[in-house]
């Protein structure tokens, strides 16, 4: 397999020369951890006393990071990507409401997003988050068996509600939709409600995705099980795979409630089970559809590899890769260059609300192994490559 993920060239092909040595300023900060973790306690404190800080804050990690302040702001971003074949998921990334408005006003974006997608063939998925649709206390007490109060059942039924109206959304409109994971505690009710969302709208094909954790050990079983059911209900399995994004979160909760953690034990083990998961679902991939959301190098030649074994087209409209806006355009560009299905998740929203993403991003940079040096050694490769012109 050619390694084509080293073409810095085409990596970067988009960035002006201000917008590479901005990425590499950002990523030599998110490398320090004393430096995150200050730079995080600086932010908070500026929003919460209502600085004017957000120009300053919109001028370096939001735009590196995220489209826009709202969807239309997101256009030219999602353009300008997809003259380099790179489509875009637009990502409603205000998180940690708990207001049943706020709920309401995430579900009619969504619904617009879907909307864009629709009218749009850079914009191939729709997506939301659980908390988008509820709060996460909630779907823990449900995913618990707890008994609801007649309130909590309201809001219960008002979840399902939105759940069930984006949901047929995307089916009416033909539109593929995302539904991301979240934490673990939670995570047993969100899957309830998507394999409904599966058993009601994917008949026919794929439209509705679950999310799966793979830094979860649990994960590989839940899909095996899902699948039997898929088999006797006769609905597809559409599934984005991840790594996971809330490792510390899930381990200091574990230990503080003494139950094993969900964790894998080892990052190998998570490398390893991710992917026995896309083998899992390539194996199956006439009743399924993949969309990879790796920032993984050999994740990604391995699935490429899986995909010329089985004598499978480059583009066929079942497998996607996916990163996120902002990371890993080594691997995004160089495989849209050799005609791949990529879409990247283009995080939008009001500067402020978007800040508790934002944060999250550039912890969980400071976390992973070898992330943010790959970023830091490519950015570097194409400064020098370009001065050498």
């Amino acid at each position: 397999m050619d390694k084509i993920f080293n073409n810095t060239e085409v990596a970067f092909s988009l960035k002006s020369d201000t917008e590479l040595d901005r990425a590499y300023f950002l990523f030599k900060l998110i490398a320090s951890q004393p430096l995150v973790r200050i730079g995080t306690a600086v932010t908070n404190f500026a929003i919460k006393a209502h600085l004017p800080v957000e120009g300053l804050i919109r001028a370096t990690v939001f735009d590196h990071f995220c489209g826009g302040v709202n969807e239309l702001d997101c256009l030219s971003v999602v353009d300008k990507m997809y003259t380099k074949g790179v489509s875009s998921v637009l990502d409603y990334s205000v998180e940690g409401k708990e207001e049943e408005a706020q709920f309401d006003a995430a579900l009619e974006m969504t619904l617009k997003t879907i909307e864009f997608a629709k009218k749009r063939q850079a914009i191939p998925f729709a997506v939301f988050k659980p908390t988008g649709f509820g709060r996460l206390d909630l779907y823990t007490k449900v995913g618990e068996k707890s008994t609801l109060t007649s309130a909590e059942q309201s809001e219960w039924n008002n979840v399902k509600n939105r759940f069930e109206k984006v949901c047929k959304t995307a089916h009416e409109k033909d539109v593929a939709l995302l539904i991301d994971a979240e934490e673990s505690w939670m995570q047993d009710a969100a899957d309830d409600l998507v394999e409904e969302m599966m058993r009601k709208y994917n008949k026919e094909k794929v439209i509705v995705f679950s999310t799966l954790q793979m830094y979860r050990w649990d994960r590989l079983d839940y899909l095996k099980s899902l699948h039997e059911r898929a088999k006797a209900e006769g609905f597809y399995i559409g599934m984005k795979l991840v790594r996971g994004a809330y490792m510390e979160k899930e381990n200091k909760r574990a230990e503080e409630f003494g139950y094993p953690t969900p964790i894998c034990a080892s990052k190998q083990a998570t490398d390893d089970n991710y992917n026995a998961a896309v083998d899992y679902m390539m194996q199956h991939i006439d009743k399924m559809a993949i969309f990879a959301g790796t920032h993984n190098e050999e994740s990604s030649y391995k699935l490429l590899e899986m995909l010329k074994a089985n004598n499978i087209a480059i583009n066929d409209n079942r497998i996607w890769f996916g990163q996120l806006y902002g990371m890993s355009d080594n691997i995004s560009y160089n495989l849209a260059s050799n005609g791949y299905n990529v879409a990247k998740y283009l995080p939008f929203g009001p500067v402020r609300d978007v800040m508790p993403y934002l944060i999250r991003r550039a912890e969980e940079n400071t976390s992973v192994a070898g992330q943010t040096s790959r970023e830091l050694n490519l950015l570097k490769t194409e400064r020098e490559r370009r001065k050498l012109k």
